[in-house]
């Protein structure tokens, strides 16, 4: 029997742990995470640096990716996000170190936190709690203490604006407060727009989850939206469990289009989104008009999202709550639960078990 998106009483029985009211907060998590970033004090030494390395593993660091993306073109200071076990090499007294870590025990970041210790770099841990919390408060590090109870993913607001009004409060980016409060409104009228009560009739986010229902996703985006593809792919994973990709642009245009052609079952059964802003170049808008005739000879289905809103920071996570409730809905078309992450339960509980 097809699911009706229309239907209240399927969110209720499909979503039990509220991951759609989540997902509706985000508006309130960026304003009261930016809020809490500019109250927060940071050492008057954290300044001099010349280089920002984010720790952190799947929800908890793809807000360090997001504001790598958002400040590359401004910032005179690279920001890193490793995302495996240990430190890197160049981790030194000219370093931010940023632990970013939901639960505070993810074993990745730990790793790297840890031997992180016994350096100069400047050190700031951002958690709910868990040893990694105990070890910056035994070893004096601040801590941006993240209140907000959600799934690591869902609170994809206390892991992006404080990272980002950390970079502000250092001096290596403009005064974003007036971009965050257009966010802010961006998303709220988003949400209104996408969330349960409005029809399919009238809201992108279930007409795009049914066309992905069935299909493999796979998420295309440049410059801002690169990272927020990166966070559709992994809601679609996460929320949806199910498969899906992103590529980057100009890189995809290298390598990608270049397997469109086999196998040739698989056309029929790939549906490409294209995430776009106006903040794009010429050229790269270009590159995805050329690469969508690419897509249409292939005879795979295709199309595109814009970002909404003047700033950056707007277009930006108003592509990442349209993937965000995609993602949802795709669930529930799916007749799945999208809160829990059972697999990778199971698979932190088969390596603790081998220590």
């Amino acid at each position: 029997m097809a699911i009706n998106l229309d239907d209240a009483k399927i969110y209720q029985k499909n979503d039990p742990d509220g991951m759609l009211a989540r997902i509706k907060e985000l508006p309130l998590q960026c304003k009261q995470a930016w809020q809490a970033a500019m109250s927060f004090p940071l050492p008057a030494d954290y300044g001099k640096i010349d280089k920002v390395v984010i720790l952190g593993m799947g929800g908890s660091a793809i807000g360090g990716d997001l504001v790598r993306s958002l400040v590359q073109a401004e910032s005179k200071i690279p920001v890193i996000v490793h995302r495996d076990y240990g430190l890197p090499a160049f981790v030194d007294d000219k370093t931010l170190l940023i632990a970013s870590s939901y639960s505070g025990n993810t074993e990745e970041t730990l790793s790297g936190f840890e031997p992180a210790l016994k350096t100069g770099a400047k050190k700031l841990v951002m958690t709910t709690g868990g040893k990694l919390q105990k070890l910056a408060e035994a070893n004096k590090i601040p801590v941006f203490k993240i209140e907000y109870i959600a799934q690591p993913r869902a609170a994809l607001g206390f892991s992006f604006l404080p990272t980002l009004g950390v970079m502000q409060k250092l001096g290596f980016i403009q005064d974003k407060s007036a971009n965050v409060a257009e966010t802010v409104q961006v998303l709220e009228q988003l949400s209104a727009k996408l969330d349960e009560e409005s029809s399919v009739k009238a809201n992108p986010a279930k007409q795009l989850a049914q066309r992905l229902h069935g299909c493999l996703p796979v998420v295309y985006g440049a410059g801002i939206a690169a990272e927020a593809a990166h966070r559709w792919k992994t809601q679609l994973n996460e929320n949806g469990k199910a498969w899906a990709f992103y590529e980057a642009f100009p890189e995809l245009n290298h390598n990608a289009t270049v397997g469109y052609q086999l196998p040739k079952e698989l056309a029929s059964k790939v549906r490409v989104v294209l995430l776009r802003s106006t903040t794009f170049n010429a050229r790269v808008k270009l590159r995805y008009d050329v690469t969508c005739e690419l897509l249409k000879q292939a005879g795979v289905a295709y199309e595109y999202v814009d970002g909404e809103g003047k700033s950056a920071l707007a277009q930006m996570m108003s592509l990442v709550m349209m993937g965000d409730f995609t993602s949802y809905y795709l669930a529930i078309l799916y007749g799945v639960d999208p809160s829990p992450v059972k697999v990778i339960s199971y698979l932190k509980e088969r390596l603790e078990k081998n220590k």
